[in-house]
C-alpha cells in the first residue's frame, strides 16, 4: 500500500493542477497561455540547431538534480524534454501556466501548497527523486536576484542522494521578455550552445557544508554561463564575420 500511494504522489507530478481558484477569465488565460508558449517553443525548437559540449557528463542511470538559470527556461525545456523531470512550480498564476507549458514536453510540476509554499514542492520533488525521476532546478528563480544560487537544489541533493549537473545553455538569437531575468525565447533557425559541467554530490547535509556546496554551484554555473556565452559568441563571429547576440 504504501509503495501505490507512492506512485501516486509522483504520477500525480504529471497531470494539470484544479484551477477552480482561479477566476473563469484567468483559467481560460492559464490554459490558452500554457499552450500557445508550448506550441511556440515546440514549433521553433525543432529549427534549434544544438551543439553540446561536455555531453560526457551527463548520464540517465541515475536521478541527477539538473540546475541552471532561470532566463533560459523555454531553451532548456525544449532541450531536455521527454525525460520525466520534475521541477518546482509555485501556486501562483504566472507559475500555473509555465507548469503546463513545462508538463506538455513530458515533465513534472511539484508544486507547494497553500500554506507551505516551496518547502511542500521540496518534499514531492524528494520523494520523486527517491523514486527514480530526475529533478531540475532553476537555481535563482522565481523572483531573483538574477544569477544567484538559492540553496533549494543543494538541499534536494543532501536529501535525496542525487548527484547534481549544472549546465548552461546560450543562444545567438532571441527574444527577451521584460521579466526581471530577461527571459530568452529562442528566435527560429537559432543556434545554441550547451556546456554541462561535472555532477558532484552533496556529502554534508549539515548547513556550513550546504553553504559551500552552494558556493561550489555557484562557482560551476558562473563558469559554465561564461563558457556558453563565449562560445556562441565565437560560432557567431565566425558564421557572420562578426556580430554578437541579439
Amino acid at each position: 500500500m504504501p509503495e501505490m500511494q507512492g506512485s501516486n504522489v509522483v504520477e500525480r507530478l504529471y497531470r494539470f493542477a484544479e484551477l477552480s481558484q482561479y477566476s473563469f477569465g484567468n483559467r481560460i488565460l492559464i490554459r490558452a497561455t500554457g499552450l500557445l508558449l508550448f506550441w511556440l517553443v515546440r514549433t521553433i525548437g525543432a529549427t534549434v540547431r544544438y551543439e553540446v559540449i561536455g555531453g560526457e557528463h551527463h548520464t540517465e542511470s541515475e536521478p541527477l538534480v539538473y540546475c541552471f538559470w532561470h532566463n533560459r527556461i523555454p531553451i532548456a525545456t525544449h532541450f531536455w524534454r521527454l525525460r520525466g523531470i520534475v521541477v518546482m512550480s509555485s501556486r501562483s498564476f504566472d507559475s500555473e501556466y509555465i507548469a503546463r507549458f513545462i508538463q506538455r514536453f513530458g515533465y513534472g510540476a511539484a508544486r507547494g501548497s497553500s500554506t507551505r509554499g516551496a518547502r511542500s514542492a521540496l518534499i514531492q520533488m524528494i520523494r520523486a527523486v527517491r523514486a527514480g525521476k530526475s529533478a531540475a532546478f532553476t537555481v535563482d528563480g522565481p523572483r531573483g536576484p538574477i544569477y544567484q544560487v538559492k540553496p533549494g537544489a543543494v538541499l534536494l541533493a543532501a536529501k535525496s542522494g542525487a548527484a547534481i549537473l549544472p549546465f548552461s545553455i546560450s543562444l545567438d538569437r532571441f527574444w527577451q521578455l521584460p521579466s526581471w531575468d530577461g527571459i530568452q525565447i529562442p528566435k527560429p533557425f537559432a543556434r545554441a550552445v550547451v556546456v554541462i559541467g561535472e555532477r558532484f554530490h552533496v556529502t554534508d547535509s549539515s548547513d556550513s557544508g550546504e553553504g559551500t556546496q552552494r558556493d561550489r554551484l555557484q562557482q560551476a554555473l558562473d563558469e559554465l554561463r561564461r563558457r556558453s556565452d563565449a562560445a556562441i559568441l565565437a560560432r557567431t563571429a565566425s558564421a557572420k564575420g562578426g556580430g554578437a547576440i541579439e
